[in-house]
């Protein structure tokens, strides 16, 4: 019986009907689960795993695709110098745009809490992500075109900038050849050396539209027939222009009016000894001067060129202007992302340090920020794999000639490939080295995501 006994217990048990049943419903649920995901599989492998393995192989090609060249795309991309200036600008990119984003929106989250309309505001602020970035684009040309009777930017720096220093009434006048008065390098005008005190001088420029004079200009013939006395020095600056014709050269005709508000001065052995503006006739007068020659002056900011405003699409400033566009759209976006975060703070513990003594600026930088530095640093990696890829601001608004200065990797491989460099073998390894910058990125955007969700 104890033999018996010792048989049955080593004889293994058999299969519970339950796991076998399980299992197969296990594997049944793997098999629809793939089912459901097949469709996207497929996608995701049509249109990003196959570009991308097809433009890694491409970059080890020429231009035609035919000749192996191994690594030379990779060689002539760093020594290609605009390639260079797109590095540097995606660079510029990835350190200002991510940084000033993020503070902005972090400033903008926790100001909008105080705010009484608050959800308006968070509106207003976000409705530039509705914008696309070819409509931005284009609206951003034209907020930065150098004429300011376009450019809405350059409109407000003139209208500031006149407020403060008055442009010249005269930009193209000029004098006539042979009449009296020499132009100097620095874009003055000099009469000869030979007015002594009781002499008079009429001085006829040309070039100034009858319809751009100043309102109060006056007809100059009294003003040129008044006669000086024995110290002083008369004379008239007038419009050397008779509308309709009829007039003569060098002489001032009747209906020929003066030119008010233009500085003279008289010159003495190249320094100047007295300075004056004409009247509304065009005459001026200096009195109690030395016996002696003198010269009549008229200053180069008489003929200075109105301000335009600045040039904001120049070589200088196009990619600053690039990311204020930037800035413009995604404001928005950085600030709910914040704010939701804002929104989940322990609201204990902010009142426990605004019991403990500590000020609004002490809670910000202190329990505000840290706390929410796991969103702060999310929202930053974000922006920096979008702005690695930005393409569309940068082809639009950067005009024809400073193209290559504004150009980003996103921009430089399309030019390269199909903007008239017609080389997408080097275009591939633009692309390729794309990739491999935007990769470290969201390999660590995706591990604090799963580091979030444990």
């Amino acid at each position: 019986m104890t033999t018996t006994l010792v048989k049955e217990a080593r004889r293994p048990a058999p299969a519970h009907p339950d796991g076998a049943r399980g299992r197969r419903l296990r594997r049944r649920g793997r098999v629809i689960a793939l089912l459901f995901v097949l469709p996207a599989l497929l996608l995701l492998g049509a249109l990003v795993v196959y570009p991308v393995l097809f433009s890694v192989g491409r970059s080890f090609f020429d231009a035609s695709g035919n000749t192996f060249v191994g690594g030379e795309n990779y060689t002539e991309m760093f020594r290609d110098p605009t390639t260079l200036t797109a590095i540097r600008n995606t660079a510029i990119w990835v350190v200002v745009a991510p940084t000033l984003l993020t503070g902005l929106g972090l400033i903008l989250a926790v100001l909008v809490e105080k705010v009484r309309w608050a959800t308006a505001f968070k509106l207003l602020l976000f409705m530039p992500m509705a914008v696309s970035f070819l409509a931005a684009g284009i609206i951003f040309r034209l907020a930065y075109d150098e004429d300011p009777d376009k450019g809405v930017l350059n409109a407000a720096a003139v209208s500031i900038h006149d407020a403060f220093e008055g442009g010249s009434s005269y930009p193209t006048a000029r004098a006539r050849d042979g009449e009296g008065l020499t132009k100097q390098k620095d874009g003055s005008y000099v009469t000869g050396a030979d007015l002594r005190p009781g002499g008079t001088a009429a001085l006829g420029l040309v070039g100034v539209a009858p319809k751009d004079l100043p309102a109060d200009a006056e007809p100059a013939r009294d003003a040129a027939a008044r006669k000086a006395g024995a110290d002083e020095v008369r004379g008239v600056v007038y419009l050397d222009f008779t509308p309709g014709g009829g007039g003569e050269p060098g002489v001032v005709d009747p209906r020929e009016n003066g030119l008010p508000g233009m500085r003279i001065e008289a010159v003495r052995d190249g320094e100047t000894v007295a300075s004056t503006t004409t009247a509304a006739d065009g005459s001026f007068r200096f009195t109690g001067l030395d016996s002696g020659s003198y010269a009549m002056k008229l200053p180069p900011d008489n003929f200075a060129a109105p301000y335009d405003g600045i040039s904001w699409l120049g070589p200088t400033l196009v990619t600053p202007a690039i990311i204020g566009a930037y800035l413009w759209i995604w404001t928005g976006f950085s600030m709910v992302l914040i704010g939701a975060g804002l929104a989940t703070l322990p609201r204990d513990t902010l009142e426990a340090a605004r019991m403990d003594g500590a000020n609004e600026w002490q809670i910000f930088r202190k329990i505000t920020v840290p706390l929410l530095a796991p969103v702060l640093t999310v929202v930053f990696v974000t922006l920096v794999i979008n702005v690695m890829k930005v393409f569309d601001l940068v082809y639009i608004i950067a005009p024809g000639p400073v193209q290559q200065d504004a150009t980003v990797l996103a921009t430089q491989m399309w030019l390269v490939s199909f903007g008239g460099g017609n080389n997408q073998g080097l275009g591939s390894a633009l692309g390729v080295l794309l990739l491999v910058l935007v990769i470290p990125a969201m390999v660590f955007n995706v591990r604090r995501f799963r580091r979030s969700q444990r």
